[in-house]
């Protein structure tokens, strides 16, 4: 044998040697299913594989994380206003005890937590440890398991347990340690190690891991038994531990054992032996050879990332069949799992490219199986939903959607930006579909629908089990391109740069025709334009990157439109101008539409609708709600809605405009300008008009994770009231320049917001400020503070009487802001309904105005869950007297906080009110009927 082939066998070996773990760990743990307590005693021993000494080793003990409600994932919670941890009782949360840390001649070692994370332990080394060498670490600590209702994972009301993060294991160094706090985002970061786990439960119990699994000790008489799992090359290990007969099932596909619990839907075996090996053959076809011999899927698992859509609703109204809902978890759940075991990456700061590959496969896979799918399933034949444009959307179609939702919001960021810095709503769902998408864009770009997938191929085959990254797989698919492609990884990846494309102007000569196109954003990403006869797609041309404008001139071959991004494969925010008509001068012709719909950029649309609300004047009014604002936002909105009051007899409505135009990503980031109008009755047979212009700055910090907002608005309101003959007014018109500054900066633990107003108008100038505080201690204590002061610069309103003074308790809305039920009524069920402005006491006193000035404070703190006790004090000065001292106090009952509670007044400057006749006229209510207002208290924690 030459020594050319020894050095090649020599080569090889260590190429081997360099795909195995470097470290190894030996538990033994014991199961304390009624304490639901873990007992370890574990050994790891650690391989420096780094060029440098290390005189300290982090560990990640992830099941810290839940020690306390001020943990890196408390403090998660909190800002993603989840409420379940904060409340939670101590013994619902869980922690680690560790009793001792030596090593191996059983030597005390030093160790501690970092400083403000307990979820991640040091210990220092006896010696420092060079490269290559390797240390052990004997550890002996207790695992209070956690409730599962916070992350799915822990101990379960039925008796099981689905254990994830329940051991310290090594984190990972690369020239510096990896050290990630738990924040509940599935992105442990760790290094390949051998396992051998003894692990000890009850002898009723069973346990599911996808490591090799023998028992070595059942006792019926000690009712344990002890069972043994050992595996190599591993990142984690889960265990799912159900009391009584297992709920996973399991079968056998060319070598490798599937086992999951995943819901079925009831199919029958054979069909789910069918879709999960087809889904297991797509993904080795596609990436490889799967290195281990058991894939191991959980409900757990796919519920922290499921498919995103309408198979979330129940099953009575789910539009997709039961084969194909089946496969479509199942592809979904493995592909995360093949990927997440094979591929060692940076799931923090690199988690894009994994994303990118995972939804790309899926894209690829559903293509292959179910090109015909719809994205609403069975509902898209469904006569009058067949109508919509929804309806002709594919499956795969969802994935950009999601994406131009949060570029619509303007809440976009890039795919590159670590994952605890992304907005909850991209973190799980957006940046990972934007990523996939772009993979399909650039395959459309490359004009060669075999190199992405080839590219996918070779990366995962040269780096299965090696620690790599993002650059490493640029440079395989860089190596593979026919065409430069910097432009995905500097402008779509790193940046949030959105895709806005427009054609601006088309000339036509007999032999070609000359397109002027303009990028509307500053990158350089590619465009495509086609050359269209009819809807037959004549010629299709890449146009490279560019600023600005370019000219792009075509074959005319009897064309008739031209169009950008005709098969709409690029991720475009807005394909609205991407069409040109060459042989009439209207581009696209006007559509109306029953409903809101998705956005159809083949149409100018039109959506109506008919709306119904409620005042005690006019009594149900019914609308016919003509707008252009479809699912997903857009810049321009309009809203008209003509009405007629059942009750008043009237005709009624009102109308908006409203554009918004983004400037930046932080800072002042959003002008919105805005004209609306509106006509509805204020008294009996009295109608009011208001006319409004608007101009509002919004801010916002380079976070946006962060709460904290700031909004300066300009508005010019116009009144118009009809005269009461019986009880005329002095001023029934009237206009009020209004400035207002918002700041607010909140969670569920803090909140603190201010308003600073300025009104203007012919008879009066008012300054006013709202001073809003809300504290949760961490003894769950609420403590709700709010401060009002109000001054007059100038007022000669006496004649109005006191319409344009500041209220104690119940303003009298001017400027018609607010949503009364029944605004000019002084008696009665709707004159009991208050809104928390100005004054802000419950009570109604002897002296509710003030037309001097005002100050107030409003208290309120939990007594029990949602009853809280609440006390307001303030001053009121009015011309000619001095100022008067009031106050009340009562109990609230806060059933949502802020849209539907009750105040119960008990004592105020009136004395005792419960004593006093008429009690229940005194009880004051707050009520909002607005969908949008409500639907926000559900979506805040994901934007």
């Amino acid at each position: 044998m030459n020594s050319t082939k020894i050095s090649h066998i020599i080569i090889a070996f260590l190429s081997l040697l360099t795909a195995t773990a470097q470290h190894s760990t030996y538990i033994n743990a014991e199961l304390d299913t009624e304490k639901k307590v873990l007992t370890i005693e574990q050994e790891i021993t650690y391989t420096n594989t780094s060029d440098k000494g290390l005189k300290r080793i982090e560990f990640l003990d992830w099941a810290n994380a839940f020690s306390n409600k001020t943990t890196p994932l408390g403090e998660r919670f909190s800002e993603d206003f989840l409420k379940r941890f904060y409340f939670a009782k101590d013994h619902e949360r869980g922690h680690t005890t560790v009793q001792h840390i030596l090593d191996a001649n059983s030597q005390s070692l030093s160790w501690g937590r970092q400083d403000g994370a307990p979820d991640i332990i040091w210990v220092e080394c006896p010696k420092i440890l060079l490269p290559g060498e390797q240390q052990t670490f004997v550890l002996k600590y207790k695992v209070k398991i956690p409730s599962s209702k916070f992350t799915r994972y822990g101990y379960k009301e039925n008796g099981n347990f689905d254990l994830k993060y329940w051991y310290i294991l090594p984190a990972v160094f690369d020239n510096e340690w990896k050290t990630y706090s738990h924040k509940n985002l599935d992105d442990l970061y760790a290094p390949l190690i051998d396992y051998k786990i003894d692990f000890t439960v009850p002898e009723s119990y069973t346990v599911v891991s996808d490591l090799k699994k023998e028992v070595l000790v059942a006792s019926q008489e000690k009712d344990i038994k002890k069972l043994q799992f050992t595996g190599n090359n591993r990142t984690e290990v889960n265990l799912y531990i159900n009391r009584g007969v297992s709920t996973f099932y399991n079968f056998d596909f060319n070598g490798i054992q599937f086992v999951s619990d995943i819901d079925d839907n009831k199919l029958m075996s054979k069909m789910k032996m069918v879709a999960t090996s087809r889904v297991i053959d797509f993904l080795q076809k596609k990436l490889g050879p799967y290195p281990f011999d058991k894939i191991l899927i959980s409900e757990s698992d796919y519920k922290n990332n499921p498919v995103y859509g309408l198979n979330q609703l129940p099953d009575i109204v789910r539009p997709f069949p039961d084969g194909f809902q089946f496969e479509i978890k199942q592809l979904k759940a493995i592909t995360e799992n093949y990927l997440e075991n094979t591929l060692i990456i940076d799931p923090r700061h690199d988690a894009w490219l994994r994303d990118a590959i995972h939804i790309y496969l899926m894209m690829a896979y559903t293509e292959q199986h179910y090109p015909d799918m719809k994205i609403i399933g069975k509902l898209s034949k469904v006569i009058g939903v067949r109508w919509f444009h929804i309806a002709d959307l594919e499956f795969n179609d969802q994935y950009f959607l999601a994406y131009k939702n949060m570029a619509r919001l303007f809440l976009d960021q890039p795919l590159s930006l670590p994952q605890d810095q992304l907005v909850k709503f991209n973190q799980n769902i957006a940046n990972a579909y934007k990523a996939g998408v772009g993979f399909k864009y650039l395959e459309d770009y490359l004009e060669d629908d075999n190199i992405v997938a080839e590219s996918i191929s070779t990366f995962y085959k040269q780096n299965v089990l090696q620690p790599t990254n993002s650059e490493k797989y640029r440079e395989t698919l860089t190596s593979m391109s026919p065409k430069n492609i910097d432009w995905f990884f500097e402008d779509y990846v790193n940046t949030n740069v959105k895709l806005d494309f427009k054609i601006q102007s088309v000339k036509k000569d007999k032999d070609s025709v000359e397109v002027t196109i303009k990028n509307r954003q500053n990158n350089l990403m590619p465009i495509s334009l086609y050359g269209l006869r009819k809807k037959d797609v004549v010629s299709k041309t890449w146009v490279e990157g560019f600023t600005g404008t370019k000219k792009v001139k075509i074959a005319n071959n009897d064309l008739s439109k031209v169009a950008l991004d005709y098969d709409q494969n690029i991720p475009e925010v807005n394909r609205r101008n991407n069409i040109r008509n060459l042989n009439w001068f209207i581009n696209k012709p006007v559509q109306f539409r029953l409903l809101q719909d998705v956005e159809d950029p083949r149409y100018h649309q039109i959506f109506f609708i008919p709306e119904f609300e409620f005042n005690v004047y006019d009594g149900f009014t019914i609308a016919s709600k003509f707008y252009n604002k479809t699912l997903i936002r857009r810049n321009f909105e309009y809203n008209i809605s003509p009405a007629y009051g059942l009750k008043s007899k009237k005709l009624l409505g009102s109308a908006s405009f409203f554009f918004r135009n983004q400037i930046a990503d932080h800072g002042l980031y959003q002008i919105r300008y805005g004209i609306n109008g509106s006509m509805f009755s204020y008294a009996p047979d009295l109608l009011f008009r208001r006319f409004s212009t608007s101009v509002n700055f919004y801010f916002r910090p380079e976070d946006l994770r962060s709460n904290k907002n700031e909004r300066l608005s300009l508005r010019n309101v116009n009144v118009f009231r009809q005269r009461d003959e019986l009880n005329p007014v002095e001023t029934p018109d009237y206009n009020v320049f209004n400035a207002r500054y918002r700041y607010s900066d909140f969670n569920l633990t803090d909140f603190l917001g201010y308003t600073v107003d300025y009104q203007i108008s012919k008879n009066f100038s008012k300054l006013s400020t709202t001073i809003n505080y809300r504290k949760l201690f961490l003894n769950n204590r609420q403590l709700n503070l709010r401060f009002f002061a109000g001054t007059f610069l100038f007022n000669d309103t006496e004649r109005d009487g006191d319409f344009f003074s500041f209220a104690l308790d119940r303003p009298t809305d001017y400027l018609f802001d607010f949503n009364y039920l029944g605004r000019s009524e002084d008696t009665g069920f709707v004159s009991q309904q208050i809104i928390i402005a100005e004054g802000g006491f419950k009570s109604q006193l002897d002296v509710p105005f003030a037309n001097q000035w005002i100050t107030t404070l409003n208290a309120n703190t939990n007594i029990w869950n949602w009853i809280y006790a609440y006390g307001d004090v303030g001053l009121v000065k009015n011309r000619g007297t001095s100022p008067e001292f009031v106050f009340d106090s009562g109990v609230r009952l806060s059933l949502v906080a802020d849209f539907f509670e009750v105040f119960f007044p008990v004592v105020s400057s009136k004395g005792w009110e419960i004593a006093q006749p008429n009690y229940d006229q005194q009880i004051r209510f707050i009520i909002t009927l607005s969908p949008e207002t409500l639907i926000g208290l559900f979506t805040r924690e994901w934007y």
